[in-house]
Order: structure tokens, then C-alpha cells, then sequence
């Protein structure tokens, strides 16, 4: 075997074994599902299935205000449950970026009727940030914006 035939064994394997230790794509099916999971939860309801995808060190950003995760569960996340259980937003089809074991997910909803008697009629935007570690896709931050229609 000549040097350079060698040399282009050691690069196949090499970039075989590089490709065999990434881990596998992600669907965007199984990066949405920390989201479905934490506003499904918040429709029933359920505080402890809307913190489940929450990464421990996961922050919250809405109305110019950061939030760390014991702060949104114990002073905004009640509120959202209160909402979320009010009324039915439409939204629009997730839009899921990619970089490796980071993910972007863009979405916005249509709010259009009543929360605690009054009247709601607005579009919200949603930015949430994940990370996939062990294989799982965690929540890292959502930042929440929205305007009047």
C-alpha cells in the first residue's frame, strides 16, 4: 500500500468514525414535544408537566422582564395556566431551526375572545430556544412577545 492510498484509508475511517459519534438528526417532531408537552400542560392545568421540559437553568423573557425558572413558576407560570385554560389560541405551524444539539422554534398565536370577562384580541409571538444532552430536548428559554390586532 503507498503512502497515499494510507493516508486516504486513515481519512475514511476517521471521517466514518466522526460521522458515527454525532448524534442522530432530530425530527422536528421531536424537538417540538418539550413545547406540546409544556403548553398541553398548562391547558390542564398541570404545574409539574409544564416544568417537566424546563431545563434547570432555563430563563424566561417577556414585557422586558428575565425570569429564571423558580421565578417563572412561582409568579408567571400561574398566571399563564389561568389564561391558557380561558381561552384557545390558534397558531401558526412551529418553524424549527437546527444547529447540532441546539434548536430555534418560532411560532405565533391568535388570541380572539374572553379572559376573566373581558375581551382579548392579540397576536403573540414565541421564540423558544432548546438543547438536546443524554438524547432528551429540553426547554432553555421562551421569549414571549405579543400585539394588538
Amino acid at each position: 500500500m503507498t503512502r497515499r492510498q494510507r493516508a486516504a484509508l486513515v481519512a475514511t475511517v476517521l471521517s466514518g468514525l466522526s460521522l458515527a459519534c454525532r448524534p442522530p438528526a432530530a425530527s422536528e417532531a421531536e424537538i417540538v414535544a418539550p413545547l406540546t408537552a409544556f403548553y398541553g400542560a398548562m391547558k390542564t392545568g398541570d404545574t409539574a408537566a409544564a416544568m417537566r421540559p424546563i431545563a434547570a437553568d432555563a430563563v424566561f423573557v417577556e414585557s422586558g422582564k428575565l425570569e429564571t425558572r423558580a421565578e417563572y413558576e412561582a409568579n408567571h407560570l400561574p398566571a399563564d395556566i389561568d389564561f391558557e385554560r380561558q381561552i384557545t389560541g390558534k397558531r401558526s405551524p412551529w418553524q424549527v431551526k437546527t444547529q447540532g444539539d441546539a434548536a430555534w422554534v418560532i411560532a405565533t398565536t391568535e388570541y380572539d375572545g374572553t379572559v376573566d370577562g373581558s375581551p382579548v384580541n392579540f397576536v403573540s409571538a414565541q421564540l423558544a430556544v432548546l438543547s438536546r444532552a443524554s438524547g432528551a430536548w429540553q426547554i432553555r428559554s421562551i421569549h414571549w412577545s405579543s400585539r394588538r390586532r
